[in-house]
């Protein structure tokens, strides 16, 4: 399969497509390796760079469960389009991938998306840091990297509770046979061990940890952190602490857990309004109703956003239940759209960085409109 991503203009992100999986392979005890078979047709729509993402959409007894999941392909075939699934509630996706889910069923996903990559800096030294699952998308930048640029450098350091909790450690240990000289993978064992190699890591044995690895912060060396909330904004204060310049420090959360970060972990705070053209002056800033239009798949679609409505996304969710989404908490990005015209304000959202919020983006599902008119664009 063709794994080179056309322009941002050649594939639209939203959309849904039923595609069959050719394989299911079990990696621990509550992970699973789902791969599924893309048609010639669609080969451009589910092209991906490493670190995207897609949406999966399952219905179980009239519900609607939407999960996001990084696209993870083996080692021997970078352009796969893989999902490792992992269980989470017992009446969760996850659980019935790991249960039910076989070769030959359908699933329904949207195309590859996520702005969650490594800069393109020919020759320089990425350090990943993972915890739990966010090893994914971390495991995917890593091999692209090593294969694309021959002169970079890449460490990989995987935060889990035990050994046996490594997903793709077999995997990334052919990865490390084949870039023997560039490629470093570290299981630091949070259940075993001492620091700086074992236990949490944590603000005061990171900085020993990379010491010990022979990595420090400096303009040739970038950073990308995937996890739980909690790990990642340690890590990220650590880092900006030990001098890492925060332009170089990308990061993704998996789950908000139950002690979110602060500031979010992409590194922006609640944000200030995101605005399209100048709103008309006068415009009611607490409206009784916001026409709000979506563009989304090349459709059109008004609705009506009341005072009652916590975000744009459930007024658009009333009559439109195909409107991108996933995670309704302000960390996968699915939901990621453009503000063309009006105002719309943000609340605390850990998926866009600063760069896209000053060009416009919000998440709907964190986005309140604050005149009597929004144009928000989803293909965008």
């Amino acid at each position: 399969m063709n794994s080179v991503v056309p322009t941002d203009g050649a594939r639209r992100r939203t959309g849904w497509h039923r595609l069959p999986v050719s394989a299911v392979q079990y990696l621990t005890r509550d992970a699973v390796a789902v791969t599924l078979d893309v048609a010639a047709p669609l080969r451009d729509t589910f092209a991906h760079r490493p670190g995207e993402h897609v949406v999966v959409r399952h219905h179980r007894a009239g519900e609607e469960l939407r999960r996001s999941y990084s696209v993870c392909p083996p080692p021997e075939d970078p352009g796969a389009l893989r999902l490792v699934i992992k269980k989470g509630a017992p009446d969760g996706f996850g659980a019935y991938a790991l249960t039910r889910l076989a070769q030959g069923d359908r699933l329904e996903l949207s195309a590859p998306t996520g702005a969650f990559t490594l800069p393109e800096r020919p020759g320089a030294h990425h350090v990943l840091i993972a915890g739990g699952s966010g090893i994914t998308p971390l495991a995917a930048m890593a091999a692209g990297a090593l294969r694309t640029d021959p002169t970079c450098r890449v460490l990989l350091v995987h935060s889990v509770p035990t050994a046996a909790d490594a997903l793709l450690a077999d995997e990334l240990a052919l990865l490390k046979d084949a870039f023997v000289d560039r490629f470093t993978v570290l299981h630091v064992l949070t259940r075993e061990g001492r620091p700086p190699l074992g236990g949490r890591i944590g603000a005061a044995g990171l900085p020993r940890l990379l010491a010990a690895l022979d990595t420090r912060p400096g303009p040739d060396t970038t950073f990308a952190l995937c996890g739980p909330a909690g790990l990642v904004a340690t890590v990220r204060q650590a880092l900006t602490d030990a001098g890492a310049d925060p332009a170089l420090v990308r990061s993704e959360l998996f789950a908000l857990g139950d002690d979110p970060p602060t500031p979010p972990a992409a590194g922006t705070p609640p944000t200030p309004p995101v605005a399209g053209p100048p709103p008309v002056p006068g415009a009611p800033r607490t409206p009784e109703g916001t026409r709000v239009t979506a563009l989304y798949d090349g459709h059109r679609r008004v609705v009506t956003a009341g005072p009652r409505d916590p975000a744009l996304l459930d007024a658009l969710l009333r009559d439109h239940p195909d409107v991108p989404y996933a995670c309704r908490e302000g960390i996968c990005g699915s939901c990621r759209a453009k503000v063309l015209t009006g105002e719309v304000a943000t609340g605390p959202q850990y998926a866009l960085d600063a760069g896209q919020l000053a060009a416009g983006y919000t998440l709907t599902c964190r986005a309140r409109p604050l005149g009597a008119e929004v144009t928000v664009d989803f293909d965008a």
